[in-house]
C-alpha cells in the first residue's frame, strides 16, 4: 500500500493579493479620465464626419454631377475634415475645444471624477453634471450618441 503524505503546509496569500491604496486608485482613476476624454474627442470628430458625408450625399441626390460635394466626400472618407476637437487641460477640468477657423468649447470634463459638464462660458462649466465617464453606461452611451453639435449636454 502506498502512502501518500498529506501536506498541511498553510501558504498565506494575503502579502500576494495587490490592494491599491487611496491616492494609487485616484491617480488611476485621473489616467483614465484622460484616455476617455480622448476617446470622447475622436467620437465627436468621427461624429462629424458621418453627419458631413450624410449632407453631402444629400446635395448629390439634387446635384448628381457636383465635382465638389463628390470631393468632399472622398476627403471625409479619408478623414480629412476642418473640424477637430481637442483636449485641453486646465487646473480642474479638461476642456473640450472644437476648433476649425475659430474655436470654442464643447465641454469640461472633471480631471478627477471624470464628470461631463456642458459649458457655461469659455472659462466655466455650468452647473450639473450631465454624465460620468467613470461609469460604463455613461461611456457607451457618450461613444454612441455623442454628437458634435453638443446637443446630447442639454438637460433632458
Amino acid at each position: 500500500m502506498c502512502h501518500t503524505p498529506r501536506y498541511t503546509k498553510n501558504i498565506n496569500t494575503r502579502h500576494l493579493m495587490i490592494t491599491p491604496t487611496f491616492t494609487e486608485a485616484q491617480q488611476q482613476i485621473a489616467q483614465n479620465v484622460l484616455v476617455w476624454t480622448n476617446d470622447l474627442c475622436n467620437a465627436l470628430k468621427q461624429n462629424y464626419i458621418n453627419d458631413s458625408i450624410r449632407s453631402h450625399e444629400r446635395y448629390l441626390i439634387t446635384e448628381p454631377n457636383s465635382k465638389y460635394h463628390t470631393e468632399q466626400i472622398e476627403e471625409l472618407k479619408k478623414g480629412i475634415s476642418d473640424y477637430d476637437f481637442v483636449c485641453e487641460s486646465g487646473r480642474k477640468y479638461y476642456k473640450i475645444v472644437m476648433v476649425n477657423n475659430q474655436r470654442s468649447v464643447h465641454a469640461f470634463i472633471d480631471k478627477k471624477t471624470g464628470e461631463v459638464y456642458k459649458p457655461a462660458g469659455w472659462k466655466s462649466p455650468a452647473k450639473h453634471v450631465r454624465y460620468d465617464l467613470r461609469l460604463i453606461k455613461d461611456r457607451e452611451y457618450l461613444q454612441q450618441n455623442a454628437d458634435w453639435a453638443g446637443g446630447y449636454l442639454y438637460m433632458r
